[in-house]
């Protein structure tokens, strides 16, 4: 068990939240289930049988999804950042991601998913053109950046490389 796991709270779909991800991402697996039982009703409000938790781990990192009820809401506050090697990868993580989710949220390399959470879909070459010394390399890559939904690893090439 982590020291830290991140506890995503949801109205009723944590069960089916986590085999979304699962299917997803290669190294990754649902491995536990709790359920509600009959004690404590008067405050969660569950049936007893059906599902409080589900615990899920993908690319090593533990998560837990809980069925707490439609009080909280995800928003763009947190989000969980995917680092892609190529562009291939970029394209993948985003369909999949990204299928039914609000395409009005998408910018940046930001997408938020069916169940409301947020997601970035990252190149690694991205970080490393952000953090490159000559300002004027980093801030043209920024400003077509800013410009994008989904990020294209080329074109920031281009920018980077003033080509």
């Amino acid at each position: 068990m982590e020291k830290i796991a991140p506890c995503l709270w949801f109205d009723d779909k944590a069960e089916q939240a986590a085999k979304f991800y699962t299917s997803i991402f290669k190294n990754s697996k649902v491995y536990d289930i709790t359920l509600y039982g009959n004690e404590g009703y008067e405050i969660h409000g569950r049936k007893a049988g059906s599902v409080a938790t589900v615990e899920f781990e993908i690319e090593g990192q533990e998560f837990v999804a809980l069925n707490g009820g439609p009080i909280f809401k995800f928003n763009e506050a947190i989000s969980f950042q995917v680092y892609c090697e190529t562009q291939e990868e970029v394209d993948y993580y985003w369909q999949k991601l990204s299928e039914g989710g609000d395409e009005k949220a998408q910018q940046c390399g930001w997408l938020k998913d069916k169940y409301g959470v947020s997601w970035q879909i990252i190149p690694t070459v991205l970080i490393k053109m952000l953090k490159d010394k000559d300002t004027k390399k980093s801030d043209r890559v920024m400003k077509v950046m800013l410009q994008m939904h989904k990020l294209d690893i080329n074109i920031l090439r281009q920018a980077y490389e003033k080509i």
